[in-house]
């Protein structure tokens, strides 16, 4: 393109495009957005939109979309939730006043992680993004809300960590730096795993000098007040996030103050894996909120107290003294319900004073904005009240520090009306009694109508015109209109205007100062408020620290409230936390799988893994609940740690450093791994990571592989954690042999699925009880799932063979005496002795073989496997059309068919 030739508007559009060509334009033309060249043919496929063309200078004409400017909003949304970036090029100079071309500026880029606007985000999650800087030896993380102005950073050791913190957050955006893409393995699991958008920016954009100095600006400290120091990897991080947040929204971000450092420590560790299997946030299929834990738990009246909330599951506690503080909390309210709703009643008028906030900082905040500050904050002084009375520490506290901000309300309440139109720059936001000015115009424009009137009515009386009127035209303005019947009896100091069809249009020198006077006051009126609101917003902008620290406490408030909401209604209790790591559950039941029930009455279930018999090896049938059951057991130890009382008649519960949950079965296809090279995976996470305070779900593990395979290896982690790791573990199989472990391992018990069995048919009775199961009821389960008899029967006769044969009962000694394997509970060592020999091909170091259930399998393949014989004669009956045979070609193909089987 020769852009020499190119029309000044459009030399003015590309050199714009130039600042920012990986977005979309959106192009202020008068009362349109619109974008050319090729943003035009994306946006017209993308939106739906007419493709036309524009002159451009050029030969051909320029593609050309466009959408009004004030519907732009939903447009912009719809691009940035696809995935693309939008810059909007805004008209900053009044185009009456232009000489010349009008010029226009990038006043905004939005993106998948800095948008702001009300309509394209959920009320009760954040919009995250998130900026990661893979170093030599640390990932740096800063994840911010732009929204909401918070800010949370850290920085893990491994790619694990990074895919958790992922996982937890959920961003809508991450910037990455080139070192990120190159490893390989991270990059392609955030691109199969998650549905986020990725913004890779050159090494130069995370310099650390450049970093230093955005970091110390911004928050006004040094780093080593920030306590940053040592902290390379996360400065660089943090500076490249502020870079792109100050070149995205033009604007200095002041309503993000504070950055809130965490480490893993701090917290319980919920990693990806378990995040998902236990569908805290998100369920497993649909992707929604209902049917999680997030759901039952949400009784909150405000976006705040949801948000809160959730930050509540993804920071499970690992302080007691914190714990029991939230428990006290959600106690205190549980003993006081009236109290207790009543706050939930001042909530609920209660609007997201966090994002309010934003806008107020980014100045895009308008009257109506403030006036929902305005009707939050009338509450306060109730909330401070009813929160009087509360004696535990969280709530005390909070009544005695929290700020009503009433000199802020008076702010409001004095200046912006009760019912502010939407835009900011067309007058009607001020009250009258705030300021004289404004009086004096509005009065104008108010009395300008009757001034008119007034007028009209001396010229008609004083020239005798009957039919004299005073009119409006946008070109001449208030002109006295006269038909041509009485053109005869104009006065001399009428001064024509305008030749009409049917009349003359007159203007004389006490209309033209009465329109002066008029036309003026409604210019100035709309500057002068205008004026006075953005001073009103800077005024409310310079206490927004004051504002943000009550924002936060009643986001807490409501998600307390929510927490005692949830334990009157479901019959929640009080958890004690125990002292010495034991787990004691009493009737626990499933918070989610109990709600979904609805009418349906839900089992409950005893847990109880004491110390030195952390494992339960829990059998029975598929369907029967095994899984719902360790799930809960799972989630009622998280809820614990959230601060939560918990679905049970009693509990004490331990304080976890870990939840690790491996559930289900699933290929990564997109990683080009199996199901049991996932669950291999997962396994491998957990014996590496897992301590003696973690909590163990393991839900059938070894069965993507051979029974042998899978046996030995369900057989063998077991075996490590009872001996090395000793962490509480629910452990759920099919293989029936490892209920021998009991009497073998000191700290292992066997559960099972209590089944009734009645005339051939089987019903579940959802009931752990002690003891290992009978039977499997494989084959029941499949008739209840509609398999066909045939298969069953065939089925069934496989299993007498097998029960005959006995084939795993040589195998069941595999546990060989106490230290088989000479190891100090490191996985490392036992990597290094397997290497030297440890094993034997076939055969373990502890005298277990594999030979006889080989010679048992083989006999089971001699007796259920055809022939080559029976093979063929089975290829050679399908193939024929015995309607298109003859007699004689029918006996032959017997005689033949006998011979192959012989």
């Amino acid at each position: 393109m020769d852009e020499s030739k190119l029309s000044p508007m459009m030399r003015q559009y590309l050199d714009s495009k130039k600042e920012y060509p990986d977005a979309l334009l959106f192009y202020r033309i008068g009362d349109f957005y619109e974008m050319f060249f090729d943003d035009a043919l994306t946006a017209s496929k993308e939106l739906d939109l007419v493709l036309t063309g524009k002159d451009c200078g050029l030969e051909e004409r320029a593609p050309m979309c466009g959408v009004p400017y004030h519907a732009a909003d939903s447009y912009v949304s719809k691009l940035v939730s696809k995935g693309y970036k939008v810059a909007i090029g805004e008209q900053v100079e009044d185009p009456k006043k232009a000489k010349g071309l009008v010029k226009r500026e990038i006043i905004k880029v939005i993106t998948p992680g800095t948008q702001t606007e009300e309509t394209a985000l959920e009320e009760g999650k954040n919009n995250f993004l998130m900026s990661i800087y893979l170093g030599e030896k640390k990932r740096g993380i800063v994840t911010v809300d732009i929204t909401t102005g918070e800010c949370y950073a850290t920085a893990v050791d491994s790619s694990k960590e990074c895919l958790d913190e992922i996982s937890r957050f959920s961003p809508k955006e991450i910037l990455i730096n080139p070192s990120l893409k190159e490893e390989e393995e991270l990059f392609s699991q955030i691109n199969s795993r998650f549905s986020i958008s990725l913004t890779e920016k050159e090494e130069r954009f995370f310099s650390l000098t450049e970093a230093d100095k955005l970091i110390t600006a911004h928050f006004q400290s040094s780093i080593m007040g920030l306590g940053l120091s040592d902290q390379a990897d996360l400065r660089r991080a943090l500076g490249g996030c502020l870079s792109y947040l100050y070149d995205t929204q033009k604007n200095l971000l002041t309503h993000i103050r504070r950055i809130d450092f965490f480490q893993n420590k701090d917290y319980m560790v919920v990693d990806s894996y378990s995040q998902r299997n236990l569908e805290l946030w998100e369920t497993l299929r649909e992707k929604k909120k209902r049917g999680t834990l997030l759901w039952v738990l949400d009784y909150t009246k405000t976006a705040m107290g949801s948000r809160m909330l959730r930050h509540f599951l993804e920071r499970p506690l690992r302080d007691k003294k914190k714990i029991e503080a939230r428990l006290d909390a959600v106690e205190e309210f549980t003993g006081h319900y009236i109290d207790m709703e009543e706050l939930r009643e001042y909530l609920d008028s209660i609007y997201d004073i966090e994002r309010l906030l934003s806008r107020i900082s980014l100045s895009t905040a308008n009257a109506r904005d403030l006036l929902a500050l305005k009707l939050s904050l009338q509450y306060l002084p109730d909330i401070k009240k009813a929160l009087s009375p509360f004696q535990s520490s969280l709530l005390s506290k909070m009544g005695e520090e929290m700020d009503s901000l009433e000199d802020i309300y008076r702010k409001i309440e004095e200046e912006i009306v009760e019912e502010p139109p939407l835009s900011v720059k067309e007058g009607g936001l001020i009250k009258a009694s705030f300021s004289k000015d404004v009086e004096d115009y509005r009065n104008a424009g108010v009395n300008g109508k009757e001034w008119l009137q007034e007028l009209e009515a001396r010229e008609r009386e004083k020239t005798g015109i009957k039919n004299l009127k005073i009119k409006y035209n946008r070109i001449f303005g208030y002109c006295f209109e006269v038909s041509k019947a009485y053109q005869g009896e104009i006065p001399d100091y009428f001064i024509r205007r305008q030749t009409l069809a049917q009349g003359e249009r007159y203007i004389t020198t006490e209309l033209e100062e009465l329109q002066n006077r008029i036309l003026g006051a409604e210019e100035k009126l709309k500057d002068l408020e205008y004026a006075l609101f953005c001073t009103l917003r800077e005024e409310i902008a310079a206490e927004l620290p004051r504002i943000q620290k009550t924002a936060r406490e009643l986001a807490h408030l409501d998600a307390y409230l929510s927490l005692a909401k949830l334990a009157i209604k479901e019959n929640y209790v009080r958890p004690r936390l125990s002292e010495g790591g034991s787990l004691f559950i009493k009737e626990g039941r499933h918070p989610v799988v109990e709600k979904l029930l609805e009418e349906e009455h839900f089992i409950p279930n005893d847990t109880s893994l004491e110390e030195n018999q952390e494992i339960a090896i829990i059998t029975g049938p598929n369907m029967a609940g095994k899984s719902t059951y360790m799930r809960q057991v799972a989630l009622i130890v998280l809820l614990s740690a959230i601060g939560s009382f918990v679905p049970a008649k009693e509990a004490e519960l331990p304080i976890c450093d870990r939840i690790f949950t491996r559930v289900g079965a699933s290929d990564d296809l997109a990683q080009g791994q199996s199901t049991f090279m996932v669950e291999m995976s997962e396994v491998a996470n957990i014996l590496r990571n897992a301590t003696k305070q973690s909590l163990l779900i393991l839900d059938e593990i070894g069965r993507g592989t051979s029974t042998f395979d899978g046996l030995s290896i369900a057989w063998a982690v077991v075996e490590y954690i009872a001996r090395h790791i000793q962490a509480k573990t629910l452990f759920a199989t099919h293989y029936h042999e490892l209920t021998e472990l009991e009497g073998k391992l000191n700290n292992v018990k066997n559960y099972c699925i209590a089944v009734s069995k009645k005339d051939g048919e089987i019903s579940f009775l959802r009931k752990i009880i002690p003891g290992g199961a009978d039977e499997s009821y494989g084959i029941d389960v499949a008739k209840l799932a509609g398999v066909p008899e045939g298969v069953l029967s065939r089925a069934r006769e496989i299993s007498a063979f097998l029960s005959d044969n006995d084939f795993m009962q040589e195998n069941k000694n595999i546990v060989a005496k106490e230290g088989g394997l000479e190891t100090d509970g490191n996985l490392e060592s036992q990597d290094k002795q397997a290497k030297n020999g440890a094993f034997e091909k076939g055969e373990s170091k502890n005298g277990a073989s594999g030979a006889k259930l080989l010679k048992s399998l083989n006999k089971l393949e001699d007796r259920t496997a055809l022939t080559g014989g029976e093979e063929e004669v089975l290829r050679k009956l399908r193939s024929i059309i015995p309607e298109k045979i003859s007699p004689f070609e029918a006996c032959s193909l017997l005689f033949e068919l006998k011979e192959l089987l012989q």
